[in-house]
């Protein structure tokens, strides 16, 4: 039987959860998603994902009030992978 780590599973859809948010911004930008995506959008998944993050607790809760779009709703599902990667490494460090 191989060996599987939780964190490789996750890390994997981590970086999977990135490609998808950067063809949705090459999407709703009007860009071909085809192909190879070009770094541009991945840089431009980072600054998404890393906006989103700075947002605070406040921002991300209000979709209890308003219906988010398919863009947050994966900013907000990369936010919850990355929490769960740090809770998995902090109960192994402790």
């Amino acid at each position: 039987m191989r060996y599987t780590d939780e964190l490789d599973a996750l890390r994997a859809a981590r970086d999977a959860l990135r490609h998808r948010i950067a063809e949705r911004l090459a999407l709703e930008a009007g860009s071909p998603t085809e192909g190879a995506l070009q770094e541009a959008w991945l840089t431009a998944a980072d600054e998404a994902i890393e906006a989103w993050e700075n947002e605070g607790e406040e921002a991300q809760d209000s979709r209890a009030f308003r219906p988010i779009g398919p863009l947050q709703d994966m900013l907000a599902d990369h936010a919850a992978l990355v929490a769960r990667i740090a809770e998995t490494l902090d109960r192994r460090l402790s």
